[in-house]
């Protein structure tokens, strides 16, 4: 797509890599086909090419205006074009440039405003644990718009962290909402490495991956999140005491692995956030090399598990492990799409004697959590919630899993089956496994 970069934009670091981008479109119209919002509402403004233009627009000078604002906001930045994509466009960097500059000239209504802010510092903050333990007290009491957001107390196992040493260490992310709403998902991870060898290590001052400031406009706040953990983790990382940096939410692993980028042009981090991007792994990378070890915990639970009578996993309403469980599995959007992740998940519970399956049809297409997506455009998150439920209720699975915690909020919100992370339902299974 030819380009004529308005003077302002002309050799800047923006303006430069959006021209590179656009260059690679050739106007097919295969993304359309896959993009959720497109299917929704059937406005191609609504839709990458369409979004493209828009934004090809507002790079040669034109105004910038509210409806310019509305349809990249409806964008869930899903990145399922870029999968379809036959050119290779870098659909998400190109709407990632796009927002911060209409956020920096079309000013939004008060209310609009409020609520962004809202969540840049309130996810974030320090304060959201003691305002989510204390949501969580009063939970029966909330409306059932605000009582979707609130997921119940979790039990005590969710804060029992492995006690042993092991050579093999990674560091893991604990994210900056994850810890106060689904504890269990961090312990989890930590309990089935421990359980295959390896050794769990946190910084404590790492937090947000930067994800939530990134993709709201606020490019300097992502950025100083970002230079935070890339700082938390540096002593570790620089006495190679770790193999890895374990990400067990897709959405934060996406952003991580793209601190090289990020962070390229800044002399004193560019280096360092590099290095963190290459050693970063989902955890969907980095299980499947410790199946062979599960394999054996496995072995010895099943036995045990049957001869007491009690399933394995009872507490998520599953088969036992001994008549296999059902699982429908949602690949989210930032782990299929956003880190070209596929198949990992399921041939390692597979292997481990969990029966996985996907949904026949719409697999590919996002839940309409995105982030903060599902709070901004309730409406069509809660349309491609029921879409994507729609699709996995004909596999009549005892449960669903995802591999990130707004999916699994957002999806549970929707259905009465349980929705746990995958790690989780593994967890459970190694339970009662003698070491």
């Amino acid at each position: 797509m030819q380009t004529d970069l308005a003077p302002e934009f002309k050799g800047t670091r923006d303006g430069d890599a959006a021209e590179a981008i656009l260059r690679k479109c050739v106007h097919c119209g295969f993304c359309l086909a896959t993009c959720p919002t497109y299917l929704l509402l059937g406005n191609e403004l609504d839709s990458p090419r369409g979004r493209i233009y828009l934004m090809k627009q507002m790079l040669e000078g034109a105004q910038v205006t509210q409806a310019t604002q509305l349809h990249l906001d409806r964008c869930l930045t899903c990145r399922n074009c870029e999968t379809t994509c036959p050119s290779g466009v870098q659909y998400g960097a190109l709407v990632d440039i796009g927002r911060k500059i209409v956020e920096a000239r079309v000013e939004r209504p008060l209310r609009e405003r409020a609520v962004r802010a809202a969540l840049k510092r309130g996810l974030t903050s320090p304060l959201f644990g003691p305002a989510m333990k204390l949501g969580q007290l009063v939970r029966p009491l909330l409306p059932a718009a605000l009582k979707n957001k609130v997921p119940p107390r979790a039990g005590p196992r969710a804060h029992q962290w492995p006690t042993s040493t092991h050579p093999r260490k990674v560091l893991l992310l604990m994210g900056c909402v994850q810890t106060s709403m689904m504890p269990n998902i961090n312990s989890a991870t930590a309990r089935v490495l421990d359980a295959a060898g390896v050794q769990t290590l946190v910084a404590d001052n790492a937090g947000c991956c930067g994800a939530i400031r990134w993709h709201l406009g606020d490019e300097p706040g992502g950025l100083s999140d970002m230079r935070r953990n890339i700082d938390a983790w540096w002593p570790t990382i620089a006495a190679d005491k770790v193999e890895a940096i374990v990400m067990n939410a897709s959405g934060c692993g996406v952003m991580v692995k793209d601190y090289g980028h990020a962070l390229a042009h800044d002399p004193d981090y560019a280096a360092k956030a590099k290095r963190v991007s290459e050693l970063t792994r989902d955890l969907s990378e980095f299980v499947p090399g410790l199946v062979a070890e599960l394999q054996k915990r496995l072995a010895r639970a099943r036995p045990a598990a049957r001869a007491a009578g009690s399933p394995i996993g009872a507490s998520t309403s599953a088969r036992a492990i001994g008549a296999v469980e059902r699982l429908a599995f949602h690949p989210p959007c930032t782990l299929q799409h956003g880190q070209q992740l596929r198949g990992g998940i399921e041939s390692a519970l597979r292997a481990l004697g969990f029966e996985v399956q996907l949904a026949a049809s719409e697999s590919h297409l996002c839940c309409g959590s995105a982030g903060t997506y599902s709070v901004l455009q309730p409406k069509l998150a809660f349309e491609l919630r029921d879409r994507k439920l729609a699709s996995l209720a004909p596999l009549g699975a005892d449960l669903i899993v995802s591999a990130n915690i707004g999916c699994i909020l957002h999806l549970q919100t929707g259905t009465t089956t349980p929705v746990r992370h995958w790690i989780e339902v593994l967890d459970e299974a190694l339970v009662a496994s003698p070491p």
